[in-house]
């Protein structure tokens, strides 16, 4: 049974501490970051190293959009940022569509080919010009080109053998305040917010998306919580209006935007008591090592759900860097996105 803690690790090589948080029943999943990054050799080893210690059935994330947002960059290919693949839709819709894919393909293959389950990509949010996080990481203003390009980003992922995730449900690109330093607030009514930006969840949820990463946004019309710890935007609208039943994970719970709920075991309980199966920590260790060292209740309850919804996370098998790189597919991909 996975926990429903998501947390991240000190540095190149697992700790000691690393190593007991791994093995806790509390824990379910891990992410990675430029911190514990050198090469690829050294990831592949990492990831190895999380295997035999505990992780042998525990996703191993990382946020690996493309564009600004690509934590392993040497010996990595370059994405493409999603703007540069809207702005490609506005020339010639088709060939976006084929880029996207590849893009989606190339990202997913090769961590793959690292051992990591899967990237939380990618951004459905709407770009307003407004907002000071997402910006270029969003494909563009006009929701239904913003999901047919996902959906093509997300069937590049799926030929690479990775799951996706939607985010920032339900859409942060309208507030101005980045939710790492701030907690934004979206004043327009529920009916806007379904209409625009939440569309490309809809259009996508049964179909293509495996998780779900709510906002650390408040919609004051809708709700006074921010969607991280909205029942309302979890359960009545992912799950019953959008019959989204894949996993909801949270952002990460010490970004400033979540700090309204209380400490952390406060954040951790909101989340999951919304209807979050899983809740990331990913930065304070101090945090991370309260967490899993004195559980919630939370922690242990729903474990079935929770289980069956973050194992389908977990990815197949992998080709090797060099068996990758000896297909086709990859290599006429790594040709198309290189000279966007």
């Amino acid at each position: 049974m996975l926990g429903p803690f998501i947390i991240g690790l000190t540095g190149l090589t697992l700790s000691e501490e690393d190593i007991a948080r791994i093995k806790s029943p509390a824990v379910g999943g891990l992410i990675l970051f430029t911190r514990n990054f050198e090469s690829k050799a050294q990831l592949i080893d990492l990831v190895q190293s999380i295997r035999a210690n505990g992780g042998q059935n525990k996703p191993v994330f990382v946020d690996h959009e493309g564009g600004r947002v690509q934590r392993f960059r040497d010996g990595f290919t370059a994405i493409p940022s999603m703007k540069q693949i809207g702005q490609r839709a506005e020339v010639d819709f088709d060939d976006a569509m084929s880029l996207a894919r590849e893009a989606g393909f190339v990202m997913a293959a090769e961590l793959r080919a690292c051992g990591i389950d899967m990237s939380f990509a990618p951004v459905l949010d709407l770009d307003w010009g407004n907002s000071e996080i997402i910006g270029d990481r969003s494909f563009g203003k006009d929701a239904r080109m913003v999901a047919r390009l996902s959906s093509a980003l997300m069937n590049g992922m799926a030929l690479a053998g990775m799951q996706a995730c939607g985010k920032h449900f339900p859409g942060h690109g309208w507030v101005k305040l980045d939710s790492h330093l701030a907690l934004p607030q979206d004043s327009r009514p529920l009916s806007e917010i379904l209409k625009v930006d939440a569309l490309p969840y809809q259009l996508n949820s049964t179909l293509n998306m495996a998780s779900i990463m709510p906002a650390h946004v408040v919609y004051s019309e809708v709700d006074s919580k921010p969607a991280c710890f909205s029942s309302f935007w979890i359960q009545d609208v992912l799950r019953v209006q959008f019959s989204f039943d894949g996993a909801v994970i949270s952002d990460d719970l010490d970004m400033v935007g979540a700090h309204g709920e209380g400490d952390i075991h406060a954040r951790a309980s909101a989340a999951l008591q919304a209807g979050c199966d899983a809740v990331l920590v990913c930065n304070n260790f101090e945090d991370i090592a309260s967490l899993v060292e004195n559980p919630i209740p939370e922690a242990f309850e729903n474990r079935e759900v929770r289980d069956r919804r973050l194992s389908r996370l977990l990815s197949g098998p992998l080709l090797d860097w060099a068996s990758l790189r000896q297909t086709y597919m990859y290599q006429a991909a790594i040709d198309r996105i290189t000279n966007i």
